[in-house]
């Protein structure tokens, strides 16, 4: 017999429920075969999808703050009213549905055509926008300017050699085989042309010219600008060893270094991963799940443990060796002849494939030359506007004020790099928006996730609530009594819960 579709969860919407039977903040019901979310906010009642449209997380285990929605998987937040994604990683609306309220009873039976979303309009709307960088930053910034129904021209200056793409993906389910390619576009091909953004890949800046407002590309053509984002990101450390240049070592950044990486993979006995930290232990896992012995060499004693503490990087690596991955923590590499690998401990391994994983500077060379000011990072202030007027940076190389913290901070996370590109739009707009989203950022080590709001380098306590054996626990990074941080596994509701009172506490 054919396997039978689950009937849809909860109420059906469209017969109708009693108001009493819609005590709290949500309410889980189904129109037909779609499942719509009932949702509670102040004195009013909103439907929207049930579903997030980053990796359709469930929003019925989130949380409602104010007139938005969180999602419990990668804290994206919709608008209860339009359903558009306001915080990344999501940047797709959810459908709204028409709640209407007859007698004591509530019927949800149609969807509302798209609300817009909400555009504040320009202050001082540029001519012309270029973005220097195809990442997360800059792609983020580009579609937010249409998004505010921006009409000037937009400029997107890329390295890559494919358009934007969803680059945790590269580490985590794509590389293990779990997850098709055409998954990885953050917007199809033909979304640029639609958009009117004047997307250039392969496309080298060598200059910025901040007095005539122009950047200057290999070659020597120059672009104008009136206002420019500087989204250049990060580049892998490349190891500075004999035989690191051959054809089966690879660092894992692009989308062309994780087809390489899954190529070699195809057949491979061996790998090795140089690194313990998170791109690294995430390739181990994706090269487990290919059924590649994996060995782990790491200079620290601890996996992860400068960012996540010595309990949970025990954790870590005692779940990586149940799936048979070696460590050899403590340890370098010195020289890589063929596919012999040589450890500074004496020790040798054979590998079929390398992966470098042992971090990324910062790319703040094109910052340094135009004269910006630079300290380990590009100094923006809280509007993410650099040391000259009408420049902006975003992403791995900014290094702004964080008012969670009281320092400025530069961090490598996904989501802060978009979120960074969506205030930087507005910003670029003269919306004159406070960037003030407290850091997030989420790992995937076979089948458990680890989620991490704020930003603790360093701490002088780590309360520990539940059990990190048990796979359900939270952590709280604490310096002088104060939570700096917290990392989750399987607490998906409560780490939403620690984002908020971050926020709040912060705009007290």
């Amino acid at each position: 017999m054919a396997d039978q579709q689950a009937p849809p969860a909860g109420p059906d919407l469209a017969a109708g429920i009693a108001l009493s039977e819609f005590s709290g903040p949500m309410l889980l019901g189904h129109v037909g075969d779609e499942e719509v979310l009932l949702v509670r906010s102040g004195a009013g009642i909103f439907a929207i999808d049930a579903h997030c449209s980053h990796y359709h997380g469930p929003l019925a285990e989130g949380i409602v703050t104010g007139e938005g929605i969180r999602c419990p998987w990668h804290h994206a937040c919709f608008d209860l009213r339009t359903g558009e994604a306001t915080r990344a990683p999501a940047l797709a609306p959810i459908a709204v549905w028409k709640v209407e309220h007859l007698g004591d009873r509530i019927f949800v039976r149609e969807k509302q055509a798209q609300p817009k979303p909400d555009v504040k309009g320009a202050v001082d709307a540029p001519g012309r926008i270029v973005i220097v960088g195809g990442g997360a930053a800059g792609f983020a910034a580009a579609e937010m300017l249409r998004r505010q129904d921006y009409r000037g021209s937009i400029v997107m200056l890329s390295q890559d050699a494919v358009a934007p793409v969803d680059r945790p993906n590269l580490s985590k389910d794509y590389l293990a085989g779990s997850a098709p390619e055409d998954w990885l576009p953050l917007r199809p091909d033909d979304f640029y042309a639609t958009a009117n953004i004047d997307l250039r890949l392969n496309t080298e800046v060598t200059s910025i010219d901040t007095t005539a407002r122009r950047v200057v590309l290999a070659g020597g053509e120059t672009v104008a600008y009136d206002r420019l984002l500087l989204a250049t990101g990060a580049e892998p450390v490349r190891l500075p060893i004999p035989g690191a240049d051959q054809p089966h070592v690879h660092v894992l950044r692009s989308l062309a270094d994780s087809r390489a990486i899954i190529g070699l993979a195809d057949g491979a006995r061996r790998a090795i991963v140089i690194g313990a930290s998170f791109i690294g232990l995430e390739a181990a896992a994706a090269l487990r799940a290919r059924d590649v012995e994996v060995h782990v060499v790491g200079l620290e004693q601890r996996p992860m443990e400068r960012v996540l503490g010595p309990e949970l990087g025990d954790f870590v690596r005692s779940l990586h060796e149940e799936h048979g991955v070696i460590f050899h923590l403590g340890d370098t590499v010195t020289a890589i002849d063929g596919k012999r690998v040589t450890l500074k401990s004496g020790g040798a391994l054979e590998a079929d494939v390398v992966v470098v994983g042992v971090g990324v500077r910062p790319r703040l060379a094109l910052a340094e030359k135009a004269g910006l000011a630079v300290d380990r990072g590009v100094t923006v202030n809280a509007y993410l506007e650099t040391s000259v007027a009408g420049v902006y940076a975003a992403g791995d190389i900014a290094r702004w004020p964080d008012p969670h913290t009281g320092e400025s901070i530069r961090v490598e996370h996904w989501v802060v790099a978009e979120r960074q590109g969506q205030t930087a739009a507005r910003n670029m707009l003269g919306q004159r928006q406070v960037f003030d989203a407290v850091p997030f950022f989420w790992s995937q080590h076979y089948d458990v996730p680890i989620n991490y709001v704020g930003h603790a380098e360093k701490w002088d306590e780590i309360a520990v609530e539940g059990s990190i054996a048990g796979k359900d626990c939270l952590l709280r990074y604490k310096n002088g009594g104060r939570v700096l941080a917290v990392a989750s596994i399987y607490r998906d509701t409560a780490s939403l819960e620690a984002e908020w009172a971050m926020e709040q506490a912060a705009a007290s």
